[in-house]
């Protein structure tokens, strides 16, 4: 569990825990033997002519400026935390401690709404509008931003147990041990980890296989938060989940890696 759709997903994990327990145109004159005459001509007029952006270029670029500016909806309005409502539900009533089980349950949590994202986003007309709304919802780099900083501020003003209470709604390991430096290292490293899920991962999946594809990779995610795990309950139950989501990350994850290491310090 991270930050950004990342801490979404820790939040989700914590209370499934808890449940648990036109072109213009012109005439041009042209004199002929007779006199003068006219002949229509269409003369091209660029500056009437929009340009057109592709849906690859439009969607994301769209999509990245509405988290910017909008952020992540509130918790309780927000359609991953629905999600995670309605994968809890179909836990209670599906569980069975085995592995093909497990994987059914994700398929029925997964693809239907996966599906429907798709669906949406080729709807002619609105098609681009509504794949731009459903990525923006897969992305999280303004929250990423604004919980790293929640974090930095009362570091940077000295106030240690503020800045470790701040860390611990972003992280799973125990903030209370860490000094200054473990929890700087414990953001740092919360943000670049989910860096991959609450930006590039989701925008990877999107270019591969549009709106489904970041549905699907944020609905996994999810999942793994709240299935992955190795304990009792989950070791069969969850190595689907778990699995699915290393498979989906694989290749983001380098590249996103390999974003930083060129990014530099």
């Amino acid at each position: 569990a991270g930050v950004g759709g990342g801490a979404l997903d820790h939040q989700c994990a914590g209370a499934h825990r808890a449940e648990l327990g036109g072109p213009g145109g012109g005439r041009a004159s042209v004199a002929g033997p007779g006199g003068a005459a006219t002949l229509a001509r269409p003369v091209a007029r660029a500056e009437s002519v929009p340009m057109s952006v592709p849906p690859s270029v439009f969607v994301p670029a769209l999509a990245l400026l509405v988290d910017r500016l909008c952020g992540e909806p509130p918790l309780r309005w927000h359609p991953l935390a629905g999600f995670g409502r309605w994968a809890g539900a179909l836990e209670r009533r599906l569980y069975r401690d085995a592995v093909g089980r497990g994987a059914l349950v994700w398929a029925l949590a997964v693809l239907p709404p996966a599906l429907a994202a798709g669906a949406l986003g080729a709807l002619p007309g609105l098609g681009p509008w509504l794949g731009a709304g459903l990525l923006a919802l897969t992305l999280g780099a303004r929250s990423l931003d604004e919980h790293a900083q929640a974090v930095a501020a009362p570091l940077a003003a000295g106030d240690l147990p503020a800045a470790r209470g701040m860390l611990a709604r972003i992280v799973s390991r125990d903030t209370a041990v860490l000094d200054a430096t473990g929890v700087a290292r414990g953001a740092v490293e919360s943000v670049l980890e989910n860096g991959n899920d609450a930006i590039c991962g989701a925008l990877f999946w999107y270019a591969l296989a549009g709106p489904a594809g970041a549905v699907g990779y944020r609905l996994a995610n999810t999942l793994d938060a709240m299935w992955g795990y190795r304990n009792a309950r989950y070791e069969r139950y969850g190595k689907a989940a778990a699995r699915l989501d290393d498979a989906l990350n694989w290749l983001p994850a380098r590249l996103t890696a390999a974003s930083y290491a060129l990014a530099g310090d």
